[in-house]
């Protein structure tokens, strides 16, 4: 009976054993497969060092308890750049802010080269558009936009690439002028309202200046011509009157 009952003890020893292998293995098939989607790619760190080659989309095994497995984000990433004041080179103070759209294109170096490549690339946007306003005239910010935004996408390219990271486009969004220059400009477009109509004016006048000139030059030679636009004149003036002229 004894004998019976060790046999069923070492039995479902056994069977323990064997489930619990079962558990380990399963939890380590757990542990050494990753999906990684389409716009990812997978930077692995085996015993802390980076694997040659970033893995690719689908589903990948790792070593359990020794690699590490890294997801970077390949989609255009849109980063709005908080307004920044600032003196322009003709001393109007104003603040701009813009939008930059980037994207990673190294993987390795975006996990590996920088802390957080999404913070480092938004205090460099920061700093370059402080920089593009001290360099800059109040009508380029207003008026010449897109060469302003082709230099400022320059500025912040020059060290993103050294993250893996690239400048798709950055766009500014709005410039906020002092209340004083706002009413300033809407005084100075009324003045040049004012001077393109008086220009228009004078120009009429010296047009109609000139044709008279040449009616009296054409009169002078026809005096028969001269006597008919005068009874003309008349009877344009007593038709307006509503009157009748004898002569």
């Amino acid at each position: 009976m004894d004998r019976q009952s060790s046999k069923e003890a070492i039995q479902m020893f056994i069977l323990y054993i064997i489930f619990g292998l079962i558990v380990l293995g399963a939890i380590g098939a757990g542990n050494s497969l990753r999906i990684v989607k389409q716009y990812e790619r997978g930077v692995v760190f085996r015993l802390g060092r980076v694997t040659s080659e970033a893995k690719q989309p689908g589903m990948t095994a790792i070593v359990p308890f020794v690699d590490k497995l890294e997801k970077v984000n390949l989609q255009i990433i849109t980063m709005p750049i908080p307004a920044q004041e600032g003196i322009t080179r003709d001393n109007v103070t104003v603040r701009v802010d813009a939008v930059i759209y980037f994207k990673v294109v190294d993987p390795r170096r975006a996990i590996v080269d920088v802390e957080n490549y999404q913070l480092a690339v938004g205090q460099v946007a920061q700093t370059s558009l402080r920089s593009i306003i001290g360099q800059s005239e109040l009508d380029d910010l207003l008026t010449n936009r897109e060469r302003l935004n082709q230099g400022l996408a320059i500025m912040i390219d020059n060290p993103a690439v050294d993250w893996g990271v690239h400048i798709d486009r950055v766009e500014i969004k709005d410039v906020a002028l002092p209340e004083s220059m706002k009413r300033s400009m809407s005084r100075q477009a009324e003045a040049e309202r004012e001077r393109r109509s008086r220009v228009i004016i004078a120009d009429g006048e010296l047009q109609a200046s000139n044709k008279l000139a040449q009616a009296a030059e054409a009169m002078a030679d026809t005096p028969s011509a001269l006597q008919l636009r005068l009874l003309q004149t008349i009877v344009e003036v007593a038709a307006e009157r509503n009157s009748t002229l004898v002569l």
